[in-house]
């Protein structure tokens, strides 16, 4: 939602729009992450249960907490991981894709927008040009075709020097 904000805002900086594809990279990576620690396996270990924990006042050893992977983590032996990543990467890369398509036709959009001022500048100009070219027109057959005497500054004697 924050790049198509900015896209339609205007922003085109490359640079700008590979921060926000990056964040949104970070965040689609730490959702699966989360949805895949809580009941996104297939196999492997089955989930903790309330049930499975130790009565109060027992203790029991606590896994450190870790940062959720880069890529959520399957079983070793199944090969999983692999085209999960791919399909990540390749779904990356096409929303990178599709954000740079929709950036190119914003400025497309644009670029015809301020064509088409200008050819309604031009269309419009024109047509007071024509319509001052009636109005002439029009005055000249009035008045008969007259050319109106020239107003010339009086003549001036050329000076000669002393």
């Amino acid at each position: 939602a924050l790049r198509l904000s900015y896209l339609r805002a205007g922003g085109h900086d490359l640079a700008i729009l590979d921060q926000l594809l990056q964040l949104q990279v970070e965040a689609t990576v730490l959702e699966k992450g989360t949805t895949g620690l809580r009941g996104g396996r297939r196999m492997g270990k089955p989930q903790p249960q309330p049930w499975d924990h130790p009565p109060a006042g027992t203790l029991s050893p606590q896994p450190a907490t870790e940062a959720p992977p880069a890529v959520p983590a399957e079983p070793h032996g199944t090969g999983a991981r692999g085209p999960d990543a791919a399909l990540l990467a390749v779904e990356l890369e096409n929303r990178r894709l599709e954000d740079e398509l929709l950036a190119l036709k914003v400025r497309r959009e644009r670029r015809a927008d301020a064509g088409s001022r200008a050819v309604q500048q031009h269309a419009e100009e024109l047509a007071q040009l024509q319509a001052e070219v009636g109005m002439l027109q029009c005055h000249t057959e009035r008045t008969g075709r007259q050319l109106l005497p020239a107003i010339l500054p009086p003549a001036v004697a050329p000076l000669f020097p002393p």
